[in-house]
C-alpha cells in the first residue's frame, strides 16, 4: 500500500509530512471532550478496522488499554486519544493489527505515519511517569507536551535520539553491512547513534570505522527519516572511502562487504531511509 519511490525525505513514512494535514498533534491537557477516534497500539502494531483500515471510534468495542486513554489532537478535525493495549489481550471482530515495522504495511501511509508518532508518544507516557532525578511523581506542564517534578523541579519533554546512517562508496563500489538478526541476505547501511559531544559528521566517521575499519571523507547529507522504533532520528549521508580495509566488527555486525553497484544483494525495504539514499544516490538501483 506504500509508494515504490518517494521524491523527497519528507515523503517517506514515519514523517509527519506524510499526515497530509490529516493529524495535527495538540497538548495532552486541551482534550475538548465528546467523541472522538482512538489511535490503539499493541505490541508494535495498530489497530484498525478491518472493514475499511480506519481508526476505531471512540463508542467501538475497543479492549480498554493498560492506561488512561490520552488526548494527542485531532485526526479529521475529530479528537485523537491514545491508546495501548496489552499484548495479551484479543481483539474483537470487526478490528485486526497491522504492524508498524514490517517490510512491506498493508496500512495506508498516513496511519502508518500517525501509527509513528503514537509509537513515540506512548514510550514517553510510559517512561517519564516518574522523576529520573528524584524518583517524584511528575505531572503534566500545562499547554504542552512535557512533565515536571514538583518535588525537584526536573523537567522532561519527548526525546529524540538522533542517529547517523551512511552509504559509503568507493569508485563503483558501495559498503553493505548485515546483521545477524535480519532477513536472509539482507544488507543495509552502515549506521549508529550519535554519542556526547559529536557532530554528525564526526559520528558518521567513527560508527564507520569502528563497525567496518575504513575511514571516509567527504561526508554529505542526504535527508532524514523519523524512526519510532522506538525513537530515532536517523541522520542520512553518503560519503567517499579514504583509506583501509575491511576489518568487521563481530559484535554489531554479522557481515560487511564492498559489492558492485550492478551486483547489488537484497536491499533494505523501500519505507527505509537507507533504501532512499541508496536509491538517491545510485541511480541504477531505483530505477
Amino acid at each position: 500500500m506504500l509508494p515504490d519511490r518517494y521524491p523527497s525525505p519528507l515523503h517517506l513514512p514515519f514523517n509527519r509530512s506524510c499526515l497530509q494535514r490529516r493529524f495535527h498533534l495538540a497538548p495532552p491537557d486541551a482534550d475538548p471532550g465528546g467523541p472522538g477516534r482512538l489511535l490503539v497500539l499493541q505490541r508494535g502494531a495498530m489497530v484498525v478496522s478491518v472493514a475499511d483500515s480506519h481508526l476505531p471510534a471512540g463508542d467501538d468495542a475497543v479492549p480498554q488499554g493498560v492506561a488512561p486513554d490520552r488526548f494527542i489532537g485531532y485526526w479529521d478535525d475529530s479528537p485523537c486519544r491514545l491508546r495501548v493495549l496489552s499484548g495479551s489481550v484479543e481483539l474483537p471482530a470487526g478490528l485486526q493489527a497491522q504492524s508498524l515495522l514490517a517490510s512491506d504495511p498493508r496500512l495506508p501511509l498516513d496511519l502508518l505515519s500517525l501509527g509513528g508518532v503514537g509509537m513515540q508518544l506512548a514510550r514517553w507516557l510510559k517512561t517519564s511517569r516518574f522523576c529520573g532525578g528524584c524518583g517524584g511523581e511528575t505531572c503534566f506542564l500545562p499547554g504542552e507536551w512535557g512533565r515536571s517534578c514538583p518535588a525537584c523541579g526536573d523537567v522532561r519533554f519527548p526525546q529524540v535520539a538522533p542517529c547517523v546512517i551512511v552509504l559509503v562508496r568507493r569508485a563503483n563500489q558501495v559498503l553493505l553491512t548485515r546483521k545477524a538478526d535480519w532477513a536472509p541476505g539482507r544488507y543495509s547501511l552502515v549506521a549508529g547513534f550519535v554519542d556526547v559531544g559529536e557532530c554528525l559528521e564526526e559520528a558518521v566517521m567513527r560508527e564507520v570505522a569502528e563497525e567496518t575499519g575504513v575511514r571516509v571523507a567527504n561526508i554529505r547529507y542526504v535527508g532524514s527519516q523519523s524512526w519510532p522504533f522506538p525513537s530515532q532520528l536517523m541522520v542520512g549521508f553518503v560519503a567517499d572511502w579514504t583509506a583501509g580495509e575491511l576489518r568487521v566488527d563481530r559484535n554489531e555486525l554479522e557481515d560487511a562487504r564492498w559489492f558492485d553497484v550492478d551486483r547489488l544483494p537484497v536491499l533494505p525495504p523501500k519505507r527505509s531511509i537507507a533504501r532512499y539514499i541508496l536509491d538517491t544516490c545510485l541511480p541504477s538501483v531505483g530505477g
